[in-house]
């Protein structure tokens, strides 16, 4: 579970605010969607969760642990999909996977067993043994979700993963996401595509312009806009159209 307690990030001393008091909370077996038009303060608000950003005021607690107190312990604790891949293209997708697993301690024979388990989940045969430079999008999105997952986090971030995938890679994504849940991990997702809040998330947290506009399950806040649909709920709790979404 993730608790956010207002969160603040600002950058050029001060001059911009990227994140404004931000608060949530994410549970487990749930798919938790920070939600909000590019440029609205989901990555910078990821990248406090994950230690990457430190706020400049606010709290964190990931399944009790304090980031600020304990960083390399919540490195232990999360899967981390950020919305820059970063897979070494020299390597092959076996061994960015294998990499992340000996960095977190395990041994090869566990390795080696759960990379086994994601190339049938994930339908990664047919390239886990090539070398990732020139790989689509998609064969990108799947070994950083392997290896994100390797060692086996009850907490997952992801930092909106179908960004230029295809439909079926897409829907392979988002039954991947269900299992997560089913398996009751927590899982937070960014997004600004309005189809993939509806087909995924429990909760929504709605982040225009740095703060939280909005936040509760679909219904919730179908009922909150009096609106019919999620889509006319976002941009009227915004107060914008300037989120409407794919």
């Amino acid at each position: 579970m993730i608790e956010a307690k207002a969160l603040r990030k600002t950058f050029n001393k001060g001059k911009v605010v990227a994140v404004d008091e931000v608060s949530f909370s994410a549970r487990d077996g749930q798919i938790t969607g920070l939600l909000g038009p590019n440029g609205a303060g989901k990555t910078t608000t990821l990248r406090m969760l994950y230690t990457l950003l430190k706020p400049d005021s606010g709290g964190i607690q990931v399944d009790g642990i304090d980031p600020a107190n304990e960083p390399l312990k919540i490195k232990r604790a999360l899967g981390v999909v950020p919305d820059s891949r970063g897979l070494y293209d020299r390597l092959t997708a076996r061994e960015n996977i294998r990499y992340y697993g000996r960095l977190h301690g395990l041994g090869r024979a566990t390795i080696d067993k759960r990379i086994d388990e994601f190339v049938r989940v994930l339908d990664m045969s047919e390239f886990i043994d090539r070398k990732t430079d020139g790989f689509s999008q998609g064969q990108r999105v799947k070994v950083a979700i392997a290896r994100a997952l390797i060692h086996d986090p009850r907490t997952v971030l992801l930092d909106e993963p179908s960004n230029g995938l295809d439909v079926m890679t897409t829907r392979a994504l988002r039954e991947f996401l269900r299992q997560l849940k089913a398996q009751g991990r927590c899982v937070v997702l960014s997004t600004h595509i309005m189809q993939e809040v509806a087909a995924l998330c429990d909760r929504i947290v709605i982040i225009a312009h740095g703060r939280v506009a909005a936040e509760g399950t679909a219904d919730e806040l179908l009922a909150r806009s009096g609106e019919k649909t999620l889509e006319d709920a976002f941009v009227k709790l915004i107060g914008s159209d300037e989120g409407l979404l794919a």
